[in-house]
């Protein structure tokens, strides 16, 4: 209902793809033509409709001398965002303290109402954030924690949360406990057992990274907050490459609090995200940035952040409803679709190995690749220097390659040159 609405609003709408004239009555009605032909087939031909993603391709302002193949770190918005966050910008600028503070910043609990119904829980569970180090920083330094509690990470977990875990350990005497995780897997219950085998009575916390950023390798995140749970361990889970990539919601995977950037693969404006915690959670969590009650049970003591991008939050809801346009499910579809493109093509060459599993189920758009041989930073500087194919390089924790990230607007012929690059460094 969500994405046919959205669909009805397009076709009589053409100025909200750009700020107005001809162009944008036609790139209206191209992207709605598109949006509907996907929306009229079964999902196992919409995803292979190159036509229809053609469409939904020039929705985004692709670069013409850049393949970008690195969408894990940040995605680009489609021009419906970008002239949102525009337009808000720009009347903002008008007059600031009026319109952002007093007219724009009334568009929040709307925002919530509508992120949260898509999230899958109560409004008064979903903070409003800047990126998922934000959403999640609050949770790592506002659980109450005594000097010897344990806490369960992993060795590939992300930076910034690995760090803000370690000032815990400095600053309160918490202990972490680590697990570095034999990877890639598609074993859930060898992979859910890593974190069990780790837990004593001691153990007050566990963190999850939900999909890994440096692979893409996806973790049973329900499985594990569900032992957790029942060991009474509070659950933290990092979202930020599966919120808006994968479709769930964040109660199916079980946790206490949970954190993502939406300009990942939502395509909203850059620095936006959210914070979800459990309803009888809240109480307890000490906020980031000093509140008035810093012990209420409002979620909103969270969102103490000073001044902050108002164009950029409130576009969040045009990205929002481009996702839902596509549908959560097609997009997760296409998403694998064009990562099994390429690496099915690949994977059994000699020196080619994968250090993400690619099973459906524990993996998707994002997929790290190396050759055996090959310096994973040149390989990453040949895809570049000599495509013009941009990805990231990863060496990490035993994890040598180049992680490559096509999104809904890459191309089948992006993916062909990637692929016949792969195989002239690999022979």
């Amino acid at each position: 209902m969500q994405r046919r609405n959205f669909l009805t609003r397009l076709a009589g709408t053409a100025g909200l793809l750009t700020t107005g004239g001809m162009t944008s009555v036609l790139q209206a009605r191209n992207l709605h033509e598109g949006l509907a032909r996907l929306r009229d087939q079964p999902p196992l031909d919409a995803v292979r409709d190159e036509e229809a993603w053609n469409r939904v391709r020039q929705a985004y302002t692709v670069s013409r001398t850049v393949i970008n193949l690195n969408n894990g770190g940040v995605s680009p918005q489609p021009l419906v965002v970008q002239d949102a966050v525009d337009r808000f910008y720009r009347y903002s600028n008008e007059a600031p303290s009026y319109y952002m503070w007093r007219v724009l910043d009334m568009g929040r609990e709307p925002l919530r109402r509508q992120l949260a119904d898509f999230a899958g829980c109560s409004p008064d569970e979903l903070a409003i954030h800047r990126n998922t180090t934000e959403a999640l920083a609050t949770a790592i330094f506002g659980i109450p924690l005594k000097k010897g509690d344990e806490v369960v990470l992993t060795k590939q977990d992300y930076p910034n949360m690995i760090n803000a875990w370690k000032q815990r350990e400095l600053r309160d005497g918490i202990k972490l406990v680590w697990i570095n995780l034999a990877l890639p897997s598609d074993n859930e219950a060898a992979l859910a057992k890593s974190y069990t085998d780790a837990f004593t009575n001691k153990t007050k916390v566990v963190h999850v990274t939900h999909m890994i950023n440096w692979t893409g390798q996806v973790l049973p995140a329900a499985r594990i907050c569900e032992e957790a749970r029942q060991r009474g361990i509070l659950s933290v889970v990092d979202g930020a490459h599966t919120f808006a990539h994968i479709d769930y919601r964040i109660p199916d995977l079980k946790p206490d609090y949970f954190g993502t950037s939406l300009h990942k693969w939502m395509c909203a404006p850059f620095g936006t995200g959210l914070l979800y915690v459990k309803k009888d959670k809240i109480n307890d969590l000490w906020p980031l940035f000093g509140t008035n009650d810093p012990k209420s049970d409002d979620i909103r003591k969270f969102e103490s952040l000073g001044t902050r991008s108002f164009a950029n939050e409130q576009a969040i809801a045009q990205a929002l409803d481009f996702h839902l346009a596509i549908g959560g499910e097609l997009k997760e579809q296409r998403l694998r679709y064009l990562k099994d493109y390429w690496a099915e093509q690949v994977k059994d060459l000699p020196r080619v190995r994968f250090n993400t599993p690619l099973h459906p189920d524990f993996s998707c758009a994002l997929a790290n690749v190396t050759i055996d041989g090959l310096d994973p930073n040149e390989f990453g500087n040949r895809l570049f220097n000599e495509y013009k194919i941009h990805t990231t390089t990863v060496n990490w924790e035993q994890i040598h390659g180049v992680r490559v990230t096509p999104h809904v607007y890459t191309s089948l012929r992006d993916l062909d040159l990637l692929v016949e690059a792969i195989k002239k460094m690999a022979t």
